[in-house]
């Protein structure tokens, strides 16, 4: 008889992220939009969000986060075999922003591709680094999420303006102690509701032209009111069933790390999913709306914090354009905070 060997379980081994340093508070915006301060935080619970600097594109901020994540985990890129970067705003059309990102970081043999479900990359790139990881016994998989959505936005629109920003955030994707890790995952696409979030041009439909750009079909479009809808009436349900068919309740979940598309909208959505127990994590009212950054950012703020403790029931969600929901269970277990 031949006994087939148990594939061990797969977690993060460590996070990392990057913010730039110029940091852009409600004052300044309000100079542009003719807005109150007050009226932002209300609405939005940003106070401040991070641009990055004329030099820098996803594939620096990306760097920088990979490099965090590395050096925690105590592995060298050149160890990596798989680096998915999530993106929305990469550096050129062609090549993938993932090869500049190999290149910048010396992980030569890492089979590499960028990931675009847009706000819920992350949560995607996890799912498919754990498949990769888990039929690659002993490999380490890079996530990386890296966005600029500040060159993405219409200093017209305040609906959006207000909200975007740019980051990186990252983790280390390996084997893991048996009763940790990951546990499951949970991805669902929406393309019925496709133009609730949307940049129209840019792509084979609108390519860049004079018009294009004067128009400012490059920039993010949202119906802000119809996503807030999208996301209360769709998340919470799949939330719980992704805790019910492994064996848990809303009850048992000790941190809930959602993408910060909106700290007022977060709030609002653990209270609809009923996770009132659970403690809630946000970064959105200091770093903004960075997309698919935005939920590796606060994970890593949490862990660098000392907030999460080994043995801890973490649900993580991603949300957007799309329109995308992710969601990740996972009972963590912490590398060291270097």
């Amino acid at each position: 008889m031949t006994v087939m060997a148990r594939t061990p379980p797969i977690g993060l081994l460590s996070t990392g992220s990057y913010l730039p340093k110029l940091e852009v508070d409600n004052e300044e915006l309000t100079q542009r939009f003719s807005l109150d301060s007050d009226w932002i935080e209300r609405k939005t619970a940003i106070r401040t969000r991070r641009f990055a600097a004329a030099d820098e594109a996803v594939s620096n901020l990306a760097v920088h986060a990979a490099e965090a994540a590395l050096n925690q985990a105590g592995v060298a890129a050149e160890d990596i075999a798989f680096l998915i970067l999530s993106t929305g705003t990469g550096d050129f059309p062609a090549p993938p922003t993932s090869y500049l990102v190999q290149d910048a970081l010396g992980a030569a043999g890492a089979v590499c591709f960028d990931l675009n479900a847009t706000c819920a990359g992350f949560v995607y790139a996890l799912a498919v680094a754990r498949s990769l990881v888990t039929t690659t016994p002993g490999a380490y998989a890079l996530v990386v999420a890296s966005e600029i959505y500040s060159r993405f936005t219409d200093p017209r629109d305040r609906a959006t303006a207000v909200l975007l920003a740019d980051g990186a955030g990252a983790a280390v994707v390996g084997a893991v102690p048996a009763g940790t890790g990951i546990i499951d995952t949970e991805l669902r696409s929406y393309g019925n509701a496709a133009d609730l979030i949307v940049i129209p041009g840019g792509g084979s439909r609108i390519p860049a032209t004079v018009a294009s750009v004067t128009a400012h079909e490059h920039a993010v479009r949202m119906r802000g009111r119809e996503v807030t809808e999208f996301v209360l009436g769709n998340v919470p349900p799949i939330l719980e069933e992704l805790l019910a068919r492994n064996g848990f309740s809303l009850n048992d979940v000790d941190h809930f790390i959602p993408h910060q598309a909106n700290g007022v909208m977060v709030r609002e959505l653990a209270e609809r999913a009923g996770l009132s127990r659970a403690t809630t994590h946000l970064t959105a009212h200091c770093y903004g709306n960075s997309g698919s950054a935005s939920l590796p950012v606060t994970l890593d703020d949490a862990h660098r914090q000392g907030a999460i403790r080994d043995g801890d029931l973490v649900l993580l969600t991603a949300f957007g354009s799309g329109m995308t929901v992710g969601a990740c269970l996972m009972r963590w277990v912490s590398g060291p905070v270097r």
